[in-house]
C-alpha cells in the first residue's frame, strides 16, 4: 500500500483491489459515511457508549486529520478509522485505563493545551461485505503512516479481539494467550496487529462501560432478559449484568492495549 499526502484522495493497491483514502480534515463531507459504516459494523449496544455519545462530535471537530476512510473503485466506503492524539508519559502505568479513558484524555489534553506525543486508535471498522480480504492490515498500515506524517512517533490501540465474542466466559488474560496450531496468536485481530509489528502490553479490564435499561438491552440483544443475572448477548466479549429491580444492565468490556513502533 502506497500512501500519498493526506491533502488529496490517496490511491492504494492490494493485489486485485484498489482503494482511495480520505481524511475528514480535507473531506469533512465523508463524516456521514463513518456513521453509516459504524451502524452496520458493530453490535447494536456498542453504539451507546456514553463517552462516545458525548465526545465523538468533539473528536471529529478538533482531530479531523486522525479520522480517515477508504473507498473502493465504485466509491463505496468499505472501511473507516477513528483515532485520537494524547500525551503519554512513557510508562505502562501512565497508559489510559482503556477505550473510554483515552477518549476522555485526548479531549482533556486538547482543552488544557497539552502537546500530544502519542496516538491511539479508537476503532477500525470494515464493512461486513469486505471482511476477510486483507483490509484490516491495510487500515493498520495506513494509520501508522498517517500518524508518522503528523510527526508523532508512538501509537497504541485498545484492541477488541474479533473472536472473543465466541468465548465470552473465558477471561481476557487467558484468551490472549491462545495460539493456533502454527504458533500464531489465536485471535485474527490480535494477530493482524502483531504481524504489523505491534507488541501486546497489557489487558485493559474495564476499557469500555455501556449502561442501559432492561428494555434497551433487550432491544440491543434481541432477546428477553426476564430476571436479574448475567447474560451472554450477541457480540459481547463478556456477559452483561442485568438488575431487573433497578431496571438497569451494565456491560464492562475488556480490551487489550497493543503498542505499535513507528
Amino acid at each position: 500500500m502506497t500512501l500519498l499526502n493526506t491533502k488529496s484522495p490517496e490511491r492504494a493497491g492490494n493485489e486485485n483491489m484498489e482503494y482511495e483514502l480520505f481524511t475528514l480534515e480535507t473531506h469533512p463531507e465523508m463524516a456521514s459515511r463513518f456513521d453509516e459504516l459504524n451502524e452496520v459494523g458493530w453490535p447494536a449496544f456498542m453504539l451507546y457508549d456514553e463517552v462516545a455519545i458525548q465526545y465523538y462530535p468533539k473528536v471529529v471537530e478538533v482531530f479531523p486529520q486522525f479520522q480517515f476512510c477508504i473507498t473502493d473503485d465504485s466509491g463505496a466506503v468499505i472501511a473507516c478509522c477513528n483515532s485520537v492524539p494524547f500525551y503519554w508519559d512513557g510508562t505502562e502505568e501512565g497508559l489510559p485505563a482503556g477505550w473510554d479513558d483515552v477518549f476522555l484524555r485526548s479531549i482533556e489534553d486538547y482543552q488544557q493545551g497539552k502537546v500530544p506525543n502519542t496516538v491511539s486508535a479508537l476503532a477500525i471498522v470494515i464493512h461486513p461485505d469486505y471482511r476477510g480480504k486483507g483490509i484490516s492490515s491495510i487500515m493498520v498500515r495506513a494509520l501508522k503512516d498517517l500518524v508518522k506524517k503528523q510527526s508523532i512517533q508512538q501509537m497504541f490501540a485498545p484492541v477488541r479481539p474479533s473472536l472473543k465474542s465466541k468465548y465470552p466466559l473465558i477471561p481476557m488474560d487467558k484468551y490472549v494467550e491462545w495460539k493456533t496450531d502454527a504458533g500464531d496468536a489465536f485471535d485474527p485481530w490480535i494477530r493482524t496487529h502483531l504481524k504489523a509489528g505491534a507488541k501486546m502490553v497489557k489487558v485493559a479490564p474495564e476499557s469500555m462501560v455501556i449502561n442501559g435499561t432492561v428494555a434497551q438491552w433487550e432491544s440491543w440483544a434481541k432477546m428477553k432478559l426476564p430476571e436479574s443475572g448475567t447474560y451472554i448477548v450477541p457480540g459481547g466479549l463478556v456477559p452483561v449484568t442485568i438488575d431487573v429491580e433497578k431496571n438497569e444492565g451494565r456491560y464492562v468490556e475488556p480490551n487489550v492495549w497493543m503498542q505499535h513502533f513507528l
